[in-house]
């Protein structure tokens, strides 16, 4: 009975039929989304006790763990589930873990970092209000100025 218990959170994890009902946007490489798509689905695996496939601190027993693997193709699963179709395009491959494929989405997003700042801040100078709202037009700079904190080029006040 006690195995049972024990065994009951993992088991868990194979309740997710659709992951966009858990993370409610996509990750695309345009939208600027990833610091908040990576806290969302981090936060995610956390509450189905499956983060450490992410991390990689969760390893197989040996090469035969079926139930390790079961649950890191879940993990996967969940990943490519959350990508733009571009973006799937852009970081596909056969093979690999769920923490090969979240370090591969971290060098994809964060190796970028300069020449999204100089698009961002060319957006931000260059934001015209337009048709927008006041309320729109000062949301949609915040917007970028936080984009800009996520890439390590925060925009002073």
């Amino acid at each position: 009975m006690a195995d049972q218990v024990s065994a009951a959170p993992l088991d868990r994890v194979y309740g997710v039929t659709n992951i966009k009902t858990h993370v409610l946007f996509l990750l695309d490489i345009d939208d600027g989304n990833y610091d908040a798509w990576r806290k969302l689905f981090r936060t995610h695996c956390q509450s189905f006790d499956v983060a450490g496939h992410l991390d990689g601190t969760v390893l197989p027993a040996n090469d035969a763990d079926e139930a390790w693997t079961k649950r890191d193709g879940v993990v996967k699963l969940w990943i490519y589930g959350t990508l733009s179709k571009d973006l799937f395009r852009s970081t596909f491959k056969t093979g690999g873990t769920a923490h090969e494929i979240w370090l591969r989405l971290e060098t994809f997003f964060r190796d970028n970092k300069e020449a999204r700042v100089v698009q961002l801040d060319h957006k931000l100078c260059s934001q015209e209000i337009g048709d927008l709202s006041i309320h729109a037009y000062c949301q949609e700079l915040k917007s970028i100025a936080d984009l800009m904190a996520n890439v390590d080029a925060p925009v002073s006040e």
